[in-house]
This record gives C-alpha cells, structure tokens and sequence, in this order.
C-alpha cells in the first residue's frame, strides 16, 4: 500500500529569468503542488526568507543575470538548510553541476527541455523527502522534550527522596540543640548567672534570639519536606473550588505582599468544575506559590495567577494554573534547574528552591506536571496541569526499583545515543 503524502502540505519555489517558464511550471504543476516563482535570484531570496517555514523546494535556473543558480543556491542553503535544492538548465555545463554539488548540495540535476510526467515524479519523490525528514525532526524533538522532562522529574524525585532521608538525621540532630537552646535560659538562673554582669549582654540575648529563629526555620523546612516527600499517596482527598482555595491562601498572605509593595492579579472563574486533591497538600501549594514570589519578586512587580479546563486526551479533564510574573526572570539554561533544592533564583542565599521542589513533588501526587518559561527581564511563567481526578500513584517501596530509578539518567541518555 502506497503511503499517502499532502504534496500541498509545504511549498516549492521555482527562480528562473524566463517568463514563459515560470507560467509554463505554474501551469504544468500548480494543481499538484504549491508553487512560488521569481524572476531572479534576489527576488528568490526574499520570497525564501518571507516563506521559509513553508518552502520545502528550491528549484532555479542556472544561468540568469546578475547571480547564477550555483550563487543563488550558496546563499539559499543557509537561510533554509533543510530544503531540498534543485537545479534546472538547458545547458550541458559539466563544471556547473559540479559546482551546484559542492558550494549548493543540490538532490537533483535536471536538464531542459524537461518531461513534465519524469519532473513531477522527481518534485514527488523530494518533496515526500523533506515531508519524512521534516516528521522526523519533529519526532526528534517530541523524543528529547519527553526525556528532558523524565530526566528533570526523575533528578527532583531522587533529591527529594534524599533530602526526606537526610532531613530524619538532622531533625534528631536538631532535638538536641533546641533543648539545649531552650534550657540555656533557666539553667543559667540555676546558675544564679547574672546577664548584667556580663560584659556584652546585648551580644548574648541577641545571639540568643537569633540562633532560635535559624533553629525554627531549619525546623519548619524539614516539616515541608516530610509533608510532600513522606508518601504518593493522596491521604485527605477532598472535592474543592480552585477559586475558594486560593481566595482562604491569599488572605494568609495580602498584608505580606502589600508590605513588598507587590502587586497580585487573579482571573480564576468561578464555574470551574470541583476538583479531587489532598487538602492540606494542595493548601500548601498555593501557600508556597505565593511564599515563592514573597522571596524571588521585588517592590512594583506583579503576580498573575489564571486558571482554565482544558479537555485532555481521553475522557479525562485538566485544570490549567498559570503563575506569572514580570520579575527578573530566568536564563534558559537555567530553567531546567528551577526545582532543584539547592538552585537560588535570587540573590538570597538563605532561601534555597525548597519551595518549588516542594511544589513540584505536590503537583506529582497528584498525577500532574508543570511546564516552566521564563527568560531575562521577561519574568517566570509556570504552567501547572491538574487532572480533576488524579488517579492514584503506584508506590516506590522496593529498594531495587528506587536504585533503577536513581540511575534512569544515564540510561536515557544512553537509548537517545543509540537510537537513529
């Protein structure tokens, strides 16, 4: 069975200095293909750049004033490289087709007079080549975007599960500094110590204070860990109102962001339909969306959050959360490490990227992802893709299946290699 192929899909541009020839083409092959014609080579080089993303032939004649078709063709191939180049004359000129080979890298050289019925066969035959090239490439970059993303999901999985680990032996660790800290006080009056006496009181009380707010926050951050790091399972399932959840979070956080001199934007319709998440998780996750732009945007920016339901593949349905702002934004090397727990997007190096690992290990219990943009003085835009009843993840307990996990990257990353 022949495949079928839409030969109108992408056009052909055809540069000839002969009239007659261009409307002779037109005619002969217009039905067939989409066809773009000039008169010279300048005007074929506009009409290429005004057309690129749609041209996927380049025939032209070989001598024509001004510029020859070689020329033409040397200045063709790097504004579109993937388009399959032709070259067409009535001369025999041996050292002409070596040329159009070397400096155009043309598929084909064809002499005049043509056959009309062997020339339509040979446009077929390189555009069904670009169309299969062009669906590969697309298949290529599909493949690379799916695994960058299973590399990143798998890198924030693997250092969240460790992060967890770790953070049990701090937290014991941690035990025994708060009791200390929070016994120093009344076994100093045992002591019958007086602060008075001290040379520098106000050092001690200061340090004092300070050493029990570091103490809490490290205490709090292992709390947010265990919360989103200790199972996938979805433990409080509770149909809810996007609109009402984000509404009770911003009222925790307006006096904040008015004191930053923050501005926040909300277009979150009410008519969304109820949505099926862990309560206390996605409470959370709204609260460190905001707790993020509190740290990461400065006095005049703006937070946007909007909301939609968008149909998905099958009989499912998802709920669209898009965050912006117009902050600082990000490089675009630097997006595919925004949910790392040691990546600082601001200057503030007491506030690593906790909060979005945490976010992104919420948005995964729930069977959904985030999709990052940003770009310099542009802002940060995510993307976050909730299904309206997330189905439940299977469990990770084995230790071999977790190692497996661990060491996807590089196996990944080895099939791409391998893979034509």
């Amino acid at each position: 069975m022949q495949p079928f192929y839409d030969y109108k899909k992408f056009a052909m541009l055809y540069v000839d200095d002969e009239e007659k020839s261009l409307k002779y083409f037109q005619r002969a092959f217009g039905e067939t293909f989409r066809v773009l014609t000039a008169n010279n080579a300048a005007d074929g080089l506009k009409v290429l750049q005004a057309h690129r993303p749609d041209i996927a032939l380049i025939l032209t004649d070989q001598r024509m004033p001004g510029e020859t078709g070689v020329q033409f063709l040397e200045k063709a191939r790097p504004v579109h490289p993937r388009a399959v180049r032709i070259m067409v004359t009535a001369f025999s000129d041996l050292n002409s087709a070596i040329d159009a080979v070397n400096t155009g890298a043309i598929y084909k050289y064809i002499t005049k007079p043509w056959d009309v019925q062997e020339l339509e066969v040979t446009l077929k035959r390189a555009m069904e080549f670009y169309i299969v090239q062009n669906d590969r490439d697309l298949l290529l970059r599909e493949k690379l975007s799916a695994l960058h993303k299973m590399v990143i999901t798998d890198r924030v999985i693997s250092l969240g599960v460790l992060a967890a680990g770790l953070g049990h032996h701090v937290r014991n660790a941690m035990v025994a500094v708060r009791t200390f800290i929070d016994l120093a006080p009344e076994m100093l009056h045992r002591e019958q110590a007086d602060l008075e006496e001290l040379r520098h009181p106000e050092f001690w009380t200061s340090f004092y204070r300070k050493v029990q707010h570091k103490v809490k926050f490290i205490v709090d951050l292992l709390d947010g860990l265990d919360q989103v790091a200790d199972s996938a399972h979805l433990s409080n399932e509770a149909r809810v109102r996007l609109h009402e959840v984000i509404a009770e979070c911003w009222n925790d956080h307006r006096g904040a962001f008015t004191d930053a001199g923050l501005n926040v934007e909300f277009q979150i319709p009410q008519n969304l339909p109820e949505m099926v998440v862990d309560h206390p998780k996605f409470t959370r996750l709204i609260h460190l969306l905001f707790r993020d732009a509190l740290i990461n945007l400065t006095s005049g920016n703006t937070l946007s959050i909007e909301a939609a339901s968008v149909a998905n593949e099958g009989p499912d349905e998802n709920v669209v959360i898009r965050v912006s702002d117009n902050g600082p934004g990000l490089p675009a090397d630097a997006v595919a490490s925004v949910f790392d727990p040691f990546f600082l997007r601001a200057d503030k190096p007491q506030e690593f990227g906790i909060n979005l690992m945490a976010c992104y290990f919420i948005v995964y219990h729930h069977g959904g992802r985030i999709d990052v943009d940003s770009r310099p003085d542009q802002g940060l835009t995510m993307n976050i893709h909730l299904p309206l009843a997330p189905k439940p993840l299977a469990a990770e307990n084995d230790s071999e299946e977790f190692l497996s996990k661990v060491m996807i990257n590089d196996r990944l990353w080895e099939r791409l290699l391998s893979s034509n």
